[in-house]
């Protein structure tokens, strides 16, 4: 029989469900023993990674805790892919992969459907499959994939959602920009933006966007704006597509208030300001990695894991952007956050 208990922090900060309605697990209960470690070493496991895109902080992240937790107990990464969110180049990658014979493959499906068979036939092939923040359509647990590891993303729309209504009017006009691709991770955080303000926010009136890849997102954003000049305020799924959208804001002068998801190098430095970016709703893509990686030790040395193992966010605001910096990225906020926060706050 299969395990998915949910955790201690489950119950106070998971609002989410998993995408076959699971609760979540606490990351905390994943223990690798010493024992543990020392089959893991003699094992002569390879593991390959299959990304969504290597571009930003989220994918650096989790490929450091990944290739550090697995090399920590001798597994090799055998091979890294970057899909550039295209699903044929992740089908191909796959079906490659499963020539190769590597005995776990970590993937991060880019769609929901296009992908969903060359998941399966990595099962089918007799490799253990292991998901990061999306499983596509119609794969099941203990069958077609192992477990999945991802933020709690229902969570993180809810708490964009808080962050942005405390800068919004009464009546306000709101702009939802969503990934046009059937994904669980935004597909979840866009639901749940749009469930919290109907039930907090009834006042507020939300217009819906989509773009299909994160360089659109600018365009995209910009042809909105055109159609719905009077905006109050505006949620983009997550931080990369953010950055062309908030470009496109300055270039129109448009002082509106936004929130997104992750705490991004590029973002980074516009929560600091805070004049346009009012708060991010951030997930912990390091912690997540070491998650995940723990679930590939696990389950290659043949023990039970969780369907699903999910990590809250956190709000992150202008003026807690150093701490918050801190507890993302394992680092001291860089120096040009610092700059723009003591400038907003020359008395400190």
């Amino acid at each position: 029989m299969r395990i998915s208990t949910p955790g201690s922090m489950t119950s106070q900060s998971i609002s989410g469900l998993g995408p076959h309605g699971e609760r979540a697990s606490d990351p905390r209960r994943l223990v690798i023993t010493a024992s543990d470690a020392a089959a893991a070493r003699s094992g002569g496991y390879r593991v390959a990674l299959v990304l969504h895109t290597m571009a930003g902080n989220w994918s650096e992240q989790n490929l450091a805790a990944i290739a550090g937790t697995l090399g920590d107990v001798a597994i090799p990464l055998l091979d890294v892919v970057d899909c550039e969110f295209d699903p044929d180049r992740q089908i191909e990658a796959l079906d490659r992969l499963i020539a190769e014979r590597p005995d776990a493959i970590i993937s991060l499906p880019v769609d929901n459907i296009a992908v969903a068979e060359a998941h399966r036939r990595v099962a089918r092939a007799g490799i253990k499959l292991l998901l990061l923040d999306n499983v596509p359509t119609g794969l099941l647990p203990g069958k077609d994939y192992v477990s999945l590891v991802s933020a709690d993303n229902f969570g993180l729309g809810r708490i964009a959602a808080e962050l942005l209504a405390d800068h919004l009017p009464q009546d306000a006009s709101v702009g939802v920009l969503t990934y046009d691709v059937d994904f669980f991770a935004t597909n979840q955080r866009e639901i749940a933006f749009t469930k919290w303000m109907g039930a907090e926010r009834p006042d507020v009136t939300l217009h819906t966007a989509g773009f299909r890849a994160p360089h659109l997102a600018g365009e995209t954003a910009r042809a909105f704006l055109g159609a719905h000049a009077a905006l109050d305020g505006l949620f983009v799924v997550w931080d990369e597509p953010a950055v062309p959208v908030l470009e496109q804001l300055d270039a129109l002068g448009a002082g509106m208030a936004v929130t997104t998801v992750d705490l991004g190098e590029k973002v980074a430095p516009r929560l600091a300001d805070g004049t346009i970016l009012k708060g991010v709703a951030a997930q912990n893509p390091f912690l997540q990695g070491v998650a995940m990686a723990q679930v590939a030790i696990l389950s290659l040395l043949g023990r039970q894991t969780p369907d699903w193992i999910a990590l809250p966010g956190m709000p992150i605001t202008p003026s807690g952007i150093l701490g918050g910096y801190q507890s993302v990225w394992r680092a001291p906020a860089p120096r040009q956050i610092m700059d723009i926060r003591d400038r907003k706050n020359p008395d400190r």
